[in-house]
């Protein structure tokens, strides 16, 4: 396994973040979502690479195969190790792609650290602009919704993660948009987490405003959401999203759940494709 060195925690200990490094060419960083590890794009990491690209995916501390911190459940840390690992890894006019929760590193990195070597932001069934209900922002979800969640995780993490896993993927009684092997898929990977992160981290993409980090973004910008995602619904997540960042492309994938990187993985990796090199990204719509 190949690890990056982000820090140490308070105890003194390296932080190591799992990560995987393929192709050559133009970089994409993939940044995944809560509460999986990188190996959710493995779509993309078989695919992207074929074409002419240098893909690095990585793990965030406290999931999968990276270091399980007590602390550092919060954006600043995030967006820090982030940097480590386009430092690390020496980096440059990076594409950078973050899925749900990992958006809001992308937008924290952005404005903490000034967007050094980056060229693109692609945000992907992303929790920006803000998903905590407040006098200022009336459409998002009321706090006891995410302290419903935690109280669930600590119940029976296991059971709330099988639960999770069907409505991620727009599981019903009618409606199969993916295999029980890929439930199983996804309820193992989540379960490599750590208790503490899979519970804090809730808070952390809760209640993190990101409206003035994506005020400093300035690059190309592609924010694509489905319109049937139950988990960041697209009303309160990506459909605002040009509001705060004017310049931003806004596609909606219709009918799509939220884990369209797999339910939705072929348009996915082409628009990603397309994006990265500076094409036209088909259903680009601007709604403001």
């Amino acid at each position: 396994m190949s690890y990056i060195k982000a820090g140490t925690d308070a105890n003194g200990n390296d932080v190591k973040l799992h990560y995987i490094d393929q192709g050559q060419g133009n970089p994409i960083v993939l940044i995944h979502g809560w509460p999986a590890s990188y190996e959710m794009w493995e779509y993309q990491l078989a695919e992207l690479p074929k074409h002419n690209n240098r893909v690095v995916a990585y793990t965030r501390r406290g999931f999968g195969n990276s270091s399980k911190t007590w602390e550092g459940n919060d954006y600043d840390t995030l967006a820090d190790d982030l940097k480590a690992v386009l430092d690390t890894l020496d980096l440059q006019n990076v594409t950078l792609v973050g899925f749900s929760m990992g958006g809001g590193e992308v937008a924290r990195y952005m404005s903490r650290h000034g967007g050094a070597r980056v060229s693109k932001v692609a945000f992907i069934s992303a929790v920006t602009p803000f998903l905590l209900q407040t006098d200022d922002n009336p459409d998002g979800a009321p706090k006891e919704t995410f302290d419903k969640m935690v109280e669930g995780i600590n119940k029976d993490r296991f059971d709330f993660l099988a639960s999770f896993g069907k409505k991620f993927f727009g599981v019903g009684t009618i409606s199969h948009p993916v295999s029980s092997a890929t439930l199983d898929w996804m309820q193992a990977m989540c379960q490599q987490a750590s208790p503490r992160a899979t519970e804090q981290d809730v808070y952390a993409f809760a209640a993190t405003d990101f409206r003035q980090d994506l005020a400093t973004i300035k690059v190309p910008t592609l924010v694509v959401h489905g319109s049937s995602d139950e988990t960041v619904p697209a009303k309160v997540s990506g459909e605002r999203m040009t509001q705060f960042v004017p310049h931003a492309q806004f596609v909606e994938y219709s009918g799509a759940p939220h884990g369209l990187f797999v339910t939705e993985k072929e348009r996915l990796n082409r628009d990603i494709l397309a994006f990265s090199s500076g094409g036209t990204v088909e259903g680009t719509a601007d709604r403001y």
